[in-house]
């Protein structure tokens, strides 16, 4: 008598795999990046029909080439992020004083614009000084240290104080218009070096 060779049952493991697969579906989480949070320009059907012509001493200009090498204004620049930010302050607040300078914090502009060459290390520092003197100028007029001023606005409706704090640092007035608003312009990248 010839022996016969079990079979394995396999009808049922494709049911069997259906069921890993959903189990690992649904139990697995995928991180999400974050990115940055930027505020997005609108999109061209919701801009006015006019250009808006902006005065060239309302712009702080900073461009960044292919070779991470800043220039400011127009002229190289050579020193620290901190000074930078201190530039940045200067000009915000000149509120008129010297011709050359932004008319008041209310119409200054720090426009920021790189090379596709240009690393993201060296863009993220230069965007950072420059919402660096922003938040200084909001701290200095809560009259509270920059990281308080962060904590502030990430929440500012926390607490009255907090509220107060926020309001008193943006300038916020009756209606809700904001005093100094965080005018950061990040332009196209341009083609050179990349």
């Amino acid at each position: 008598m010839a022996r016969s060779t079990p079979d394995i049952p396999n009808s049922s493991m494709a049911d069997i795999a259906f069921l890993l697969l959903t189990f690992f579906l649904m139990t697995t989480t995928v991180a999400s990046d974050k990115g940055l949070l930027i505020l997005l320009p609108p999109p061209p059907e919701a801009l006015p029909p006019d250009e808006v012509e902006i005065p060239e001493r309302n712009i702080f200009k900073i461009q960044i080439n292919s070779s991470d090498k800043l220039l400011v204004e127009g002229n190289p620049w050579f020193s620290t992020s901190r000074e930078l930010t201190d530039q940045i302050k200067i000009f915000i607040l000149n509120d008129g004083r010297d011709p050359t300078s932004s008319d008041s914090p209310l119409k200054a502009i720090v426009s920021l614009k790189a090379d596709r060459g240009t690393t993201h290390k060296k863009f993220i520092e230069v965007l950072d000084a420059a919402q660096a003197a922003y938040h200084e100028i909001y701290a200095n007029r809560a009259g509270v240290s920059v990281k308080r001023w962060r904590e502030i606005s990430s929440d500012p409706n926390e607490s009255p104080e907090t509220k107060q704090a926020y309001d008193r640092g943006r300038d916020v007035g009756p209606n809700g218009t904001v005093g100094i608003p965080m005018a950061l312009s990040i332009a196209e990248p341009s083609k050179v070096g990349g």
